[in-house]
């Protein structure tokens, strides 16, 4: 009952920057959470913290260790990556645009409106406001969009759409060298800036060049001379020009008296900064903002009239990555500007485009196609390759043995992901029209799916292919699968002409037509038990089918208002059904009886829209349930509609037993249940007039999700903003977790733990110095989980041996999950060669009973270390059994030669 958001599938991003951290983890934004995908272990997850809205900008500390995270709100969370929490909250007063960590990791550069501001890094501080700022600059007359920092974290780089770049130094100097504090500026620009980065020297590691890099697809190469003869200067050139002003009384009429005496003032200052030469800081000798800088060269990327939506570069390849708004990308080695590949992988905008840290891999994102490629340029391979569904997810179905999820939408795909990695690994996409309803075979290696395009298809999951393809005698849209347990007969129900079509799987010839119904056809499924097909339709009734007698309908069931959904209990002795009142009626389908009815209005209310006249306590529209689920177990039900809230209710005592909120995300319509009446305007709700016209004006539209299907007529009523919604709900086979298609993406909740914090993460000394001592301190099971981190074959066994066989069920337990195929594969090979036969299967034994489920949620991870100790199993079992017979025969001989004599 304790169930706990897990992951998120269905969108591997969704906008915003992108982040790689300790070269091999990829962080993105999903909405108003954050996914973590570990690009050697093919396995992505998201943290469990949830944004007010939608995430715009994130950056990672050097070390990996924290995360920063910076919503559409100005709301910034500071995340302990490692833990998965949040240690610290800030509010920016303006929209922040860029922010970088220092390469020491401890400052913040904040690119917040016009301002440019340096925090100091809050770090694992426990103060009550742990955020300290350092500087503010207010140099920038426009939007900061671009920051770098140099390597010894004492100057930051930063670009603006006042088609300016500006280098600021952090250290602040007195009065008297005032003019050092102002920034150097690098002009000549002719489009808002995207990307400034310093160049290193690799041999001293110090700046010697700098890149500028435009929208209008232009690079500007910089070079660094140092500061010959330049604080000579300082007095004419860093301060401003003496003003002749207006002349005083007593002055002549040309003013020449008050000339001569500004002059004069002006050589006493020059005079008295010379003098105090000798007081400059020893480092005024390096400043790199009042040093000497020229422009080497200006190069341009020819992909007009395309603009430059995201570059990167690498300081130590000296690479430069540049993306642009048709799909293409360039990789560019500077500073000679030569191209090494430029290729197209998108229709659309590239919204993201980043370095790992050894510069082989390169990863790009799309926002408006939810793309996320990692690409290794050497050897040109894909490492990653990631793509959501383009609109909202409206079907779901489990495998039989809860290792997959598939998933159909509005973009005429289906997607079969991995539900303990989070990774799609097949698209179809030989679907016309948008994916109704999906189901999975028995078999567990054939899914089915309807479309609205009037077919249903059945893919096979071995070869990943459309096998076999079910149609009516006329083009009808399907809205509703179902199967039998046996999977000889396919029913579909359609919207259009109300009856429901029955196939032969085997054949695929159409089988019968089953009429009667009113309405569309929205819910449909056999019983577990018998061969009685349940149907549900907008005519207020559910109908029970005898599908293979042919009798058409057995019995009817009439409500009072439409029904939207049908499913049966798994021990097929009850059916629940919802109508558009907000009741959940369950009957007894063999003696026709109403057995129970749950009124769900209130519990599923949910917030107010924008656009809504009445407040959210007075609207009817949306209260009722589109979607039910029953648990494994038949005693609770889940159930979700047009609203924020998923409900679980036991059915026995018609209670609600717990509502799951699905997001906090503000960006989403639908969330607030009370609007604020200083965001409404004579023209509309504010959220809803769109007044920036910075892209539209160059031809590009806004890449913002819930705007996607605002041109096409009648798809997004909502004036475009995304509203929040449960379409779908499933409980997988083995009870323990289920899934949810909301606006947000396929949301996975699961009473599993899966995140487990192993305190030996943080020790820094797991030698076998530290097995010995954790061994003589009668500490087994800490012993054994730092001789698996060390992997050390001989050690392993050496702990497994030291554990006493009454301890064997707690250590066992305090065994986290990754190691167990480690552990298995000891097991499997003590197996073959220790003689200890009986406490090596106990082990095995205790294994199975303690992590049962998470090694049948992963046995396609584990089935080759489970095979060996099968394998060594067997070849023990076969070895004894000749051993025994071969003894019972001797037996027998001994005992018949005694008893003849």
């Amino acid at each position: 009952m304790n169930f706990r958001f897990q992951n998120l599938l269905g969108a591997p991003y969704r906008g915003g920057n992108v982040v790689v951290s300790n070269n091999t983890l990829l962080i993105s934004s999903v909405g108003n959470r954050i996914s973590v995908t570990d690009l050697l272990k093919s396995q992505t997850h998201t943290l469990p913290t949830q944004s007010s809205s939608n995430i715009a900008r994130i950056a990672v500390s050097p070390d990996g260790n924290f995360l920063l995270a910076v919503d559409d709100r100005n709301r910034c969370q500071f995340i302990n990556l490692p833990r998965r929490i949040v240690l610290h909250r800030i509010s920016f007063k303006k929209p922040v645009s860029a922010v970088r960590f220092s390469p020491d990791g401890a400052l913040l550069a904040v690119g917040t409106g016009k301002l440019l501001q340096i925090w100091r890094s809050p770090g694992f501080k426990k103060d009550f406001f742990a955020f300290e700022l350092v500087r503010t600059f207010a140099d920038c007359d426009a939007k900061v969009t671009a920051l770098d920092w140099s390597p010894d974290s004492n100057y930051v780089l930063a670009g603006s759409k006042d088609l300016t770049v500006r280098l600021f130094c952090l250290k602040k100097f007195d009065k008297e060298l005032a003019a050092l504090n102002k920034p150097f500026l690098f002009l000549g620009h002719r489009d808002s800036v995207v990307g400034a980065f310093f160049g290193v020297d690799n041999k001293t590691n110090r700046v010697c060049k700098a890149y500028t890099v435009t929208r209008d697809c232009y690079i500007f190469s910089w070079g660094y001379s140092g500061n010959e003869g330049k604080f000579e200067e300082l007095g004419g050139e860093g301060s401003e020009p003496p003003s002749p002003g207006t002349p005083e009384k007593g002055s002549d009429g040309d003013g020449k008296a008050d000339v001569e005496a500004n002059v004069g003032m002006m050589v006493k200052k020059r005079k008295g900064f010379d003098d105090n030469g000798g007081n400059f800081p020893e480092e005024c000798g390096n400043l790199l903002h009042k040093g000497k800088w020229e422009r080497l060269r200006k190069d341009n990327f020819s992909q007009a009239p395309a603009k430059l939506a995201a570059c990167d570069y690498h300081r130590g390849l000296d690479l430069v990555v540049v993306g642009f708004s048709n799909g293409v990308f360039g990789l560019y080695q500077m500073p000679d500007f030569v191209c090494i590949h430029l290729l197209s992988i998108s229709r659309e905008k590239i919204t993201t485009a980043v370095f790992n840290d050894l510069g082989n891999w390169l990863t790009f994102g799309c926002a408006k196609l939810g793309q996320l490629l990692v690409w290794e340029w050497r050897s040109e391979s894909y490492i990653l390759k990631q793509q959501g569904h383009y609109f909202d997810v409206n079907c779901l179905a489990y495998s039989p043995d809860s290792q997959f999820l598939a998933t159909g939408a509005d973009d005429n795909k289906v997607k079969v992901w991995t539900v303990s990695s989070g990774f799609c690994f097949v698209t179809f996409s030989e679907h016309t029209n948008a994916v109704t309803a999906l189901h999975f075979m028995a078999s567990n290696n054939c899914l089915l799916s309807a479309s609205l395009d009037g077919t249903v298809r059945a893919w096979d999951l071995f070869r990943y292919r459309n096998f076999r393809t079910f149609t009516s005698p006329s083009s009808r849209q399907f809205v509703s699968l179902a199967s039998d347990q046996s999977g000889e007969v396919i029913c579909a129900g359609t919207l259009d002409s109300f009856e429901i079509f029955v196939w032969s799987m085997k054949t695929g010839r159409l089988l019968d037509i089953l009429s009667g119904h009113e309405g569309p056809v929205h819910g449909l499924m056999f019983s577990p038990t018998n061969a009685i097909l349940a149907s549900s339709s907008w005519d207020k009734t559910v109908r029970l089918w005898d599908v293979f007698e042919g009798k058409g309908a057995v019995e009817t069931f009439n409500h009072t208002h439409d029904v939207l959904t049908v499913v049966y209990r798994p021990d097929g002795k009850q059916l629940a059904c919802s109508t558009l009142d907000g009741l959940i009626h369950f009957w007894d389908p063999i003696d026709g009886l109403l057995m129970y009815t749950i009124e769900g209005r209130r519990d599923i209310a949910g917030g107010r829209l924008m656009t809504d006249r009445r407040s959210a306590a007075n609207s009817s529209s949306g209260k009722c349930f589109t979607s039910l689920c029953y648990s494994a177990d038949g005693s609770y039900i889940l159930a979700g509609g047009s609203s924020k809230f998923i409900c679980m209710y036991d059915i026995a005592d018609q209670v609600l037993l717990h509502r799951f909120q699905i997001t906090h995300n503000l960006s989403l319509d639908g969330v607030l249940d009370v609007l604020n009446s200083k965001n409404m305007t004579a023209a509309g709700p504010l959220d809803l007039i769109d007044d920036d016209n910075s892209d539209v004006e160059e031809g590009i539209d806004k890449q913002t999700w819930g705007k996607l299907g605002y041109d096409l007529p009648g798809s997004m009523p909502n004036h475009g903003r995304s509203v929040i919604r449960t379409k779908c709900l499933r409980l997988a086979p083995t009870g323990r977790s289920w899934a949810a298609a909301t606006t947000e993406g396929v949301l996975v909740y699961s009473m599993d733990e899966s995140f487990i914090f192993d305190p030996t993460d943080l020790d820094i000394d797991v030698t076998p110095e530290a097995v010995d001592a954790a061994l003589t301190e009668g500490q087994p099971s800490r012993a054994l989980i730092l001789s698996l981190r060390l992997n050390e074959d001989t050690l392993i066994k050496k702990c497994i041996f030291a554990v006493s066989p009454v301890d064997i069920p707690a250590v066992v337990s305090s065994v986290p999950l990754r190691y167990l195929q480690r552990l298995i594969e000891a097991f499997a090979d003590l197996l073959e060669s220790c003689p200890y036969l009986e406490f090596i299967l106990r082990w095995c034994q205790e294994l199975c009973k303690t992590h049962g489920h998470s090694i049948q949620q992963n046995s396609r991870n584990l089935l080759p270390s489970l095979k060996s100790l099968q394998k060594a199993m067997a070849i023990l079992h076969q070895d004894l059994a000749d051993m025994c017979s071969s003894n019972e025969y001797l037996l027998r001989y001994l005992c018949s030669t005694g008893a003849n004599k």
